[in-house]
């Protein structure tokens, strides 16, 4: 334990050395899902959702970090089914989602140019939880059913992947704005024989670098 705080005390040391910059970032986006019943792939829509977070860009490389980021994602789709699968429901012909999630992304930052003012690329994958999430669907009956998601096994699961994609564009100030895609790389429902569901986005998200510059004092004679 004494050897993992002393690593980590190391590590932040010299990241804040090698001048790295916290970040804040939130945005609207768009989310829906690739999913597919029995490898057969269901017509989804669109909704909106938020998203919101933190970041670190942490220099290793010329013009390259380390830019791990933590951010709470709103997500959601709707699905039309052409075949009854569970979950939601053995009987449910649509699905009407709402997702709270949580991210943590590992990411690889790369300047475009040695300009103050200049683009960038980010790409990499974050660990995806699903804090909580309601849905809403009819039977073949007709009935509305509005419940809560249950995460367990043979229900949806607790935890995913996405892998993440964003171009942007940074002023000499600070300040950036950045257009984001995410794909699921995991399945988020456990259901044995059941969908297959992936989360997509699309955002846009503003944000802010606040540098850690080293103040340097100089110390030459002057005539």
């Amino acid at each position: 334990m004494k050897k993992l705080i002393l690593a980590c005390s190391l590590f932040y040391t010299l990241a804040c050395e090698a001048q790295s910059a916290f970040s804040i970032t939130a945005g609207p986006q768009i989310t829906t899902a690739d999913y597919k019943a029995n490898k057969v792939r269901q017509p989804t829509e669109h909704k909106w959702g938020v998203f919101a977070g933190v970041g670190w860009k942490i220099p290793f490389e010329t013009r390259v970090y380390f830019a791990p980021e933590i951010f709470y994602s709103l997500k959601g789709y709707r699905v039309q089914f052409n075949q009854y699968l569970f979950p939601p429901g053995p009987d449910a012909r649509d699905n009407d989602t709402r997702i709270h999630c949580l991210e943590l992304a590992a990411l690889l930052h790369a300047d475009l140019g040695a300009q103050p003012s200049h683009f960038f690329l980010r790409g990499g994958v974050a660990l995806d939880f699903q804090l909580y999430g309601k849905e809403r669907y009819r039977t073949s009956s007709g009935n509305l059913v509005e419940k809560k998601m249950i995460y367990d096994f043979g229900e949806y699961g607790r935890y995913s992947a996405n892998a993440i994609a964003q171009i942007g564009y940074e002023t000499e100030g600070g300040f950036f704005v950045a257009a984001r895609y995410s794909y699921g790389i995991a399945n988020i429902s456990n259901a044995d024989e059941g969908p297959n569901i992936h989360h997509v986005a699309y955002g846009l998200g503003v944000g802010f670098f606040f540098r850690n510059d080293r103040i340097v004092i100089d110390t030459r004679n002057r005539e």
